[in-house]
């Protein structure tokens, strides 16, 4: 379908929208041959109004017999138990490791009474990711993993969606709890290789071919489970994983699997049809994955994370809650009242309060150290830069280091970003130009000296000179991670300084202040406000700021 035939009609009730840390992550992924240079990606936005965006490390080592691992609460830091230590653990970069092994999660809660009610389960999914990636060297093993984990220790995490990809292969996972009983059900399905997927806080596996052990893993009691508790009674064939273990009203597919629909849209137009199904006028389900009808690049993934709903029903800068510069966000809460209705604001995948988000590659044409980058940004994924970090990296940059939310630093990656974002928050159209300048040049520089510096990678591997090639991949992700934070400190600097005070200085189209013949600064412009905004004030105030003749 068309974007023009698309109903405009949004004025539908959205409820629920507005729990604390509710809907907040969205991934999505591209298999190797749906992708333009082969390599197999997986994005991830870690959204919550109390994340600190850094990079975290655990390096490869070896474990005494006997040793334990303990067990904290991701969200929290709560301390949850301990393991037993394998003997041998691998190096881990954010959400990736040394094997190019990568995961992403998005939680969509599920049944209520399925979340642990006896205390006793200490595996949460933050924990499921990390010691997967420890413990993993293909997207298989990683699934092995967190399933012999869960059954053996317990869940203790509500509904979840997992992306685990590796260098050859992508998965989407869906686990849910079992309340009093220990262990979870779940079920994982192998993304073909031409194809894209996402996930953003619903799950998304429906009906398929459970016979196909290739391609489709589960645990033994997913249906039987189901059927014991009434949330299924039909044939086996006709299971959905994602209609059993959770509900799908007008607000969560609005709210969560919209995001997808939006990436889909981007490079298999016809999903337009989708548009139905998340705005809760039809019950034909979006699927969980579409052949895109054109390879999809790095870029395309990075710039599909700072998607606003552009050129969609549910785009945001048009009407009056985008303000006289068409600011494309909404504080939260997400829902609110007008005359006894409930209305919603969108949910977008650029969001506001994301602490950290990344796209992965996982290339196979390369050996592991090098094919597997982490492309890392804290904050808004709009207004940031992605900056590539590999796996093989084994120390983190002081401007990704562990930091707090309330205390504010210049050194910091995550504030600067955060300054950046927030002050074009108030005046966006402006700002947003300066904005891309600064973030697209240094994108692509990163981008394009990918090719030379993994030749001499490779070149380092090759001969066997270890030292210096971990010495090279640390010293230039320092490089990369103070350039970008010095690069938006400037930034911030800049847009105080041409934005202030409500005006907008004269630049040359370097961007540079200009000055007149005698030396001093050139009279600024004055922006002001959009005719909307001027007409919505009339109507407010009738003939209150008239000007009378």
């Amino acid at each position: 379908m068309k974007r023009n035939s698309i109903l405009l009609s949004l004025a539908l009730p959205i409820l629920a929208l507005n729990a604390p840390d509710a809907y907040a992550c969205t991934n999505l992924i591209a298999g190797p041959k749906a992708s333009a240079d082969g390599s197999v990606m997986v994005t991830y936005a870690a959204d919550s109004h109390n994340l600190y965006g850094m990079l975290t490390h655990t390096p490869a080592a070896d474990h005494a017999p006997g040793s334990i691992r303990k067990v904290v609460e991701w969200d929290t830091g709560k301390p949850l138990g301990s393991i037993p230590q394998i003997p041998h653990t691998f190096n881990v970069v954010g959400n990736i490791n040394e094997h190019q092994v990568a995961i992403g999660e998005s939680t969509w809660g599920g049944h209520e009474e399925l979340v642990d009610t006896t205390g006793n389960s200490i595996i949460d999914y933050g924990s499921l990711i990390q010691i997967a990636l420890e413990r993993s060297k293909t997207a298989r093993e990683a699934i092995q993993v967190m399933t012999d984990l869960v059954e053996k220790y317990g869940y203790a995490s509500s509904g979840e969606s997992f992306s685990i990809a590796d260098k050859n292969e992508v998965w989407v996972m869906e686990m849910i709890g079992k309340g009093a009983e220990k262990g979870a059900v779940w079920i994982a399905v192998r993304i073909p290789d031409n194809a894209i997927s996402g996930h953003a806080n619903e799950p998304r596996i429906r009906k398929t071919n459970l016979k196909d052990k290739q391609n489709v893993l589960y645990s033994k009691d997913l249906i039987s489970f189901a059927r014991k508790r009434g949330y299924f009674n039909g044939k086996d064939e006709d299971f959905s994983f994602a209609d059993a273990y959770s509900t799908h009203d007008m607000s969560t597919r609005r709210g969560c699997d919209a995001r997808v629909w939006s990436f889909f849209r981007r490079f298999k137009p016809e999903t337009d049809k989708y548009y139905f199904w998340c705005s809760g006028e039809s019950d034909e389900p979006m699927p969980l994955y579409v052949i895109p009808d054109k390879k999809v690049s790095l870029k395309d993934m990075q710039e599909s994370m700072r998607d606003h709903f552009e050129g969609t029903p549910f785009e945001m800068t048009s009407d009056i809650g985008a303000g006289p510069n068409h600011v494309p966000y909404r504080w939260r809460p997400m829902d609110f009242e007008v005359d006894g209705k409930e209305y919603c604001n969108e949910r977008a995948i650029a969001t506001q309060q994301t602490g950290w988000s990344f796209v992965s590659q996982s290339r196979a044409n390369l050996p592991d150290p090098v094919g597997g980058v982490l492309w890392f940004g804290t904050d808004d994924t709009n207004t940031s830069v992605y900056m590539p970090f590999y796996c093989s990296m084994t120390e983190i940059p002081e401007q990704l280091a562990e930091g707090d939310i309330n205390n504010f630093s210049f050194d910091s990656n995550f504030w600067m970003n955060n300054w950046v974002a927030n002050q074009a928050y108030n005046r966006y159209d402006l700002m947003i130009p300066d904005i891309r300048k600064v973030q697209g040049a240094l994108e692509e520089k990163f981008q394009t000296s990918r090719v030379a510096q993994e030749k001499e990678l490779v070149a380092l591997l090759e001969a066997g000179d270890d030292t210096a090639f971990r010495k090279k991949v640390n010293n230039e992700g320092k490089a990369i991670a103070k350039e970008a934070t010095d690069a938006y400190r400037n930034l911030g600097i800049y847009l105080f300084v041409k934005f202030m005070d409500g005006n907008m200085k004269k630049t040359d189209a370097e961007g540079k202040f200009l000055y007149n013949e005698y030396g001093l600064p050139k009279s600024p412009s004055f922006p002001g406000y959009d005719k909307k905004y001027y007409e919505n004030i009339v109507k407010e105030t009738g003939d209150h700021f008239l000007i009378k003749k």
